[in-house]
């Protein structure tokens, strides 16, 4: 395969696509090979479609020369391509990993770096072998910074990535319990994640790393280039207001911001996007507005108003990490009516009714008005709470209650799909 050959085509066609339903006119076409599909079969529809070259590595699909190129593997191709126009900038890439709160952490970073510098970002949570390349070559060649988010559930993944996109800096979140069946367990967690630390201790880069979480510094070691943040003693510091819906915190350089995030456990997530804003000179007079100006969307830290009760919707996604710190921070909560809807969390391996047993066993430790637990491994496990088989159950569960004046924490695995938990607009 001749790169400079392919980045030529790229730079008359900035544009790549792997999926033939969001093809637009003059798009590169990748063929990727999936499990369950073949993408070389797409190839010629890519064309027909208008797409102005397509990538394929199977011979039986390589039909037009002067609009195809065939290459021994098309995932390889994507990431190296990706990789040399990454090469083409000299601009801050900074690289986002860990347990939890990495796509909010993400877009905060990216609209407080975006009010001072023209900032690229991953969409969504495009985080994976193909979203982390597809980002690279949506980067534009005026960009003055890039955001790249990268997720992990298998050892050496996060290496991988910083072998395409190649960070100048990077963040880890935190470390917590998720995809224990993939990693191994937290250990193997706290390995595949700080493997970013390792590319940035190898290459000289620089790390942003939460004073609040010991484990962090501990594994930050050895990186020349450490910005702290947190509650105390960190380079960039600020306190959270406690006891409210909303997330509110102060620090010295930006004064008061209410955010409308919620929860405490959101605060190093928008403390990281304070410090790295601060780090690369952007105005505390324009970081404030960015993060009070964000709104989570995507059932991640959302507030939902029904009628006179509030929804907390953070079902995007769960673990028992995530799951601990969101029950924690709505028993804090000063409301006088509480109730759960919780979805059951997957991909925990061998470690599932373990970690299903300790939440149970959590949640009776705070008296709640009602705890309603969904799917899952919360079927095999003993507690004293009100157990449905689907979102949709207890969506019906909640408008059989007629509540008024409640609080309610709605929060699940992706697959639960605990947001149809949430009763339409009246």
């Amino acid at each position: 395969m001749n790169i400079e050959q392919l980045y030529q085509v790229y730079r008359q066609y900035p544009a790549v696509q792997t999926d033939t339903r969001k093809l637009q006119p003059g798009d590169i076409f990748f063929a990727l090979r999936g499990p369950n599909f073949n993408g070389n079969q797409y190839a010629q529809q890519a064309l027909d479609a208008g797409a102005a070259y397509a990538v394929v590595d199977d011979p039986a699909f390589f039909t037009q020369p002067e609009k195809m190129m065939l290459v021994p593997d098309a995932l390889e191709a994507l990431q190296a391509l990706a990789r040399h126009h990454r090469q083409q900038f000299s601009i801050p890439f900074i690289a986002i990993t860990g347990t939890n709160g990495k796509t909010t952490t993400k877009e905060m970073i990216r609209t407080v770096l975006g009010s001072a510098y023209r900032t690229y970002a991953t969409a969504g949570n495009l985080n994976n072998h193909i979203g982390v390349p597809l980002t690279l070559l949506g980067i534009p060649p005026d960009a003055e910074m890039a955001v790249i988010e990268m997720g992990a559930n298998h050892q050496l993944e996060i290496e991988g990535y910083c072998k395409v996109a190649l960070p100048t800096h990077g963040l880890i979140t935190n470390i917590g319990k998720a995809h224990l069946e993939g990693f191994g367990g937290e250990e193997g967690v706290r390995k595949a994640k700080g493997e970013l630390y390792d590319h940035l201790r190898a290459s000289g880069g620089t790390a942003f790393v939460c004073n609040d979480y010991p484990y962090l510094v501990d594994m930050s070691k050895g990186i020349s280039n450490v910005i702290t943040y947190g509650k105390e003693e960190a380079d960039y510091t600020g306190a959270s207001t406690p006891g409210t819906a909303l997330l509110e915190l102060e620090t010295k350089e930006t004064g008061r911001i209410v955010t409308h995030l919620v929860g405490d456990y959101n605060f190093p997530n928008v403390m990281a996007a304070i410090a790295i804003g601060l780090h690369f000179a952007v105005p505390p007079e324009k970081i404030k507005p960015s993060i009070e100006q964000y709104i989570p969307s995507n059932n991640r830290s959302q507030i939902v108003r029904r009628g006179s009760n509030t929804f907390i919707m953070d079902a995007y996604n769960a673990n028992p990490s995530s799951m601990k710190a969101a029950i924690e921070n709505f028993a804090a909560l000063d409301a006088a009516n509480k109730v759960l809807l919780l979805g059951g969390m997957k991909e925990l391996g061998e470690d599932s009714l373990k970690e299903h047993q300790a939440l149970a066993d959590l949640l009776q430790q705070t008296h709640w008005k009602a705890v309603v637990l969904v799917d899952g491994d919360f079927a095999k496990i003993d507690h004293p709470y009100i157990f449905l088989k689907t979102a949709e159950d207890a969506r019906r569960w909640v408008e059989q209650q007629a509540f008024e004046d409640t609080h309610l924490l709605v929060k699940g695995s992706r697959s639960v799909g605990m947001e149809k938990v949430l009763p339409d607009q009246a």
